[in-house]
């Protein structure tokens, strides 16, 4: 190669270097970019993992088992709700309403006292939830005590209920436009009960106005998820149970649960990310003022001194 090719080279390596480097800082400046930053921040990988496998193994068992101490209207309620979230039709329908259908056999295994012990276990779901609250908007951790059960109890409690009006409201309005009423009211309930699942989790210690887009784009996503469960989770759910028996129902189930914890990952570092903006987006929705903390709150973490990358997604946390 002569000196002339090589400098060509150089300088056409420079160029592209300069060119990515440009188009790098111009990403940095937009929102998702930040959202996925934030998402990096809190180990998006290991962390969803562990939502899910805390919903397959505290929170999915809870509904069963509650829905079998209730009345057959509330678990009927409750059933269409979760099958409907999980995209469920057809014999993978079937299937999931003999898990259900089973509730006195579940009433006389499980107890007065095994109900209450399963409410109990149900709350290391919510704990995970909440480190995820935490760590999105860099609050500094409180130390584990009564306060985390009987919070956890209360919003698993506002969980169940939320399912079986919604449950109950989708039966009753039917197909066609009733559907659509549905799926607005749906959205705007969902919105509410996620939007106080952050103010709930995060202690107060966050102003109510600036979590309004966790709930909306929590709410959003999910109702997406869902949706589009509705094409790919039937087949999954059946053909697994083919050649895997109720393990292959198990696996379909945790499938389902990472895709709905990635979803609820977006919408919790989405949140601070938009509340923190400099700009238009995030002076309206902090309502003029500078802060997005309540007054006494503790102060937030310092965000990472270094630069992430995506390996950082996949680091070990305390949910592991």
């Amino acid at each position: 190669m002569t000196d002339d090719a090589k400098i060509t080279r150089r300088s056409g390596i420079t160029e592209m270097r300069k060119r990515i480097a440009a188009l790098r800082t111009r990403l940095e400046g937009l929102l998702l970019w930040r959202v996925w930053e934030r998402m990096l921040e809190i180990e998006f990988v290991d962390r969803s993992i562990a939502l899910a496998g805390k919903a397959f193994v505290s929170f999915f068992p809870l509904v069963i088992v509650v829905a079998a101490f209730v009345p057959e209207r509330i678990r009927s309620s409750i059933l269409t709700s979760v099958t409907a979230r999980l995209g469920l039709r057809g014999d993978a329908l079937v299937l999931a309403r003999e898990a259900f259908a089973s509730s006195d056999d579940i009433r006389k295994a499980t107890g007065l006292l095994g109900l209450a012990l399963t409410i109990f276990f149900a709350t290391s779901f919510t704990t995970a939830l909440q480190r995820v609250y935490v760590h999105a908007w860099r609050r500094p951790p409180r130390a584990a005590g009564v306060s985390a059960y009987w919070r956890g109890v209360v919003w698993l409690l506002a969980v169940l209920v939320g399912m079986a009006l919604l449950g109950g409201l989708r039966g009753a309005l039917g197909g066609g436009l009733g559907f659509g009423i549905f799926a607005i009211v749906s959205l705007v309930v969902a919105s509410g009960l996620w939007w106080f699942t952050a103010w709930f989790l995060l202690l107060g210690e966050v102003r109510a106005r600036v979590l309004v887009p966790t709930g909306v784009i929590t709410s959003i996503l999910t109702a997406g998820y869902a949706a589009s469960a509705t094409v790919w989770m039937p087949g999954v759910v059946t053909g697994n149970e083919a050649q895997f028996g109720f393990f292959g129902v198990a696996l379909a189930l945790v499938t389902w649960f990472s895709g709905a914890a990635i979803c609820i990952l977006i919408g919790a570092c989405a949140g601070p990310v938009l509340a923190e903006d400099t700009g238009r987006v995030g002076r309206l929705i902090r309502g003029g003022e500078s802060g997005t903390l309540t007054a006494g709150a503790r102060p937030a973490l310092q965000p990472p001194a270094r630069e992430l990358g995506l390996r950082d997604a996949f680091r070990s946390t305390e949910d592991s």
